[in-house]
């Protein structure tokens, strides 16, 4: 994300982060159970996990998270 769209509350700035990382370990939950993991895709369902998709290698790629973070840490 750019600097000028990224919201001014931490909490937000977080989330993306957060739901990115969700993605991810739901994903690769899935496909070590065996169970259906379903996207939206261009205006379709899909299941990522299922066998022989070519998607799983790209969908896990595609969901990257950075260690990084940025600004102030908030003190509570």
């Amino acid at each position: 994300m750019k600097k000028a769209n990224l919201p001014m509350d931490s909490d937000l700035r977080g989330a993306l982060l957060a739901l990115r990382r969700a993605a991810r370990d739901a994903l690769r939950l899935a496909i070590q159970t065996g169970t259906p993991c379903y996207v939206m895709r261009h205006g379709k369902i899909v299941n990522l996990a299922a066998k022989g998709s070519k998607r799983k290698s790209s969908a896990l790629r595609g969901v990257k998270v950075k260690a990084k973070r940025r600004g102030r840490q908030r003190q509570g």
